[in-house]
């Protein structure tokens, strides 16, 4: 990972870090969805091959217990339940010839399954 972690502008809720590279794409896709009450919310659900998954996806909602951090204008929503699964995880955006799209490096994670979707 080339990009450095962004700085996090309030206290800490969560500890999932997002590259200035993620941040970027996550700014430009809000920018063509033409909507600011949108946040990125980051969780952890059963399934997948090794028993867990990961999902991302804009949210206007702010449930009860949702950790939300901002980045620099990025806001990070993570449920309750998924906290202790991405604590310092750290997510990134990839453009490159052999893959593009973001991707999630979590210490947290035993081990994962060949397509890179799952974990435990």
């Amino acid at each position: 990972m080339s990009d450095t972690v962004l700085t996090q502008t309030e206290a800490p809720s969560h500890r999932v870090g997002v590259t200035d590279a993620a941040a970027e794409k996550v700014r430009s896709l809000l920018i063509q969805e033409g909507r600011e009450d949108l946040r990125l919310r980051v969780a952890v659900q059963p399934g997948g091959c090794s028993g867990l998954i990961y999902q991302l996806y804009f949210d206007e909602r702010q449930l009860d217990g949702d950790a939300v951090v901002d980045y620099n204008g990025v806001e990070v929503i993570v449920d309750e339940m998924s906290v202790p699964y991405l604590d310092g995880a750290t997510i990134d955006f990839e453009d490159t010839i052999q893959k593009q799209g973001f991707t999630i490096d979590n210490p947290n994670a035993g081990g994962s399954c060949a397509c890179g979707d799952s974990f435990h």
